[in-house]
């Protein structure tokens, strides 16, 4: 069973593919749009594009571009915009990020959870510059360690102890690249768990409902390992930040 296919079954009762609560992601939008009547919104990894139409419900007069290899989850993001009437304002790309082009800049550009798509924090805020209108905005959310990570940390993420900083060494690299955090959110312990439990579910509920499946067992295994490495591994080690920047 491929990775997307899991994704998309994981991800069914939380769309935000990030451990970050429906309140927190209002107001993360709402800081980032404020008052603009108008502007141009930009997701480099948007998956089943929840931060895009949720933008653009809250904005009637937005646009947004919304960038993802998944035809499968674009697919998604299309009947989510049409039935929440913006699918006139939405456009979507079956691209790989690192190879969309754009005639017109962007007043908000997104990354939240998918810097692995450009290999890491920094060179995804070099790509998402390359977008940028004079005077936008950068969303972004990146991996930190929370506690120093053990070995069953590492293995349960599949990850090195170099993969990622403290918060306070990550967010100094952001600054030290020229951007200016001028809001953030950090996860909380309960915006993680209710993810984690939600995805471990949702894919382990798929399973139980589709016995017959070809793919239930592997589902069902991929949540069962998931759920593992999250609550011997990870938990409470991992955390996570989402910052909206401005360019120095």
């Amino acid at each position: 069973m491929d990775r997307q296919a899991i994704s998309r079954l994981a991800h069914a009762h939380h769309p935000i593919a990030a451990p970050i609560a429906d309140e927190s992601v209002a107001r993360l939008l709402t800081r980032a749009t404020g008052h603009t009547e108008t502007g141009r919104v930009l997701d480099l990894g948007c998956g089943e594009g929840g931060w895009l139409v949720r933008a653009l419900a809250a904005r009637p007069r937005w646009q947004a571009v919304g960038v993802d290899l998944d035809a499968a989850a674009l697919t998604r993001a299309r009947e989510v915009a049409l039935a929440l009437g913006v699918e006139r304002r939405f456009g979507l790309h079956h691209l790989d990020a690192r190879e969309f082009k754009a005639v017109e800049p962007f007043d908000l550009v997104l990354n939240v959870g998918a810097t692995h798509a450009f290999g890491g924090l920094l060179p995804t805020l070099a790509a998402a510059r390359g977008h940028l209108a004079p005077g936008g905005l950068v969303m972004v959310g990146e991996g930190f360690w929370e506690r120093e990570p053990g070995r069953a940390a590492l293995d349960g993420l599949g990850a090195d102890r170099e993969d990622f900083a403290d918060l306070a060494t990550t967010t100094d690299r952001v600054i030290a690249d020229g951007w200016t955090p001028v809001y953030g959110h950090v996860s909380t312990p309960q915006e993680w768990d209710d993810y984690e439990f939600s995805w471990t579910g949702s894919l382990a509920a798929w399973a139980l409902d589709h016995p017959d499946h070809p793919d239930a067992a592997a589902a069902r295994e991929a949540a069962d390992r998931h759920r593992s490495e999250w609550l011997h591994g990870y938990r409470g080690t991992l955390g996570f930040v989402t910052y909206l920047l401005r360019r120095d």
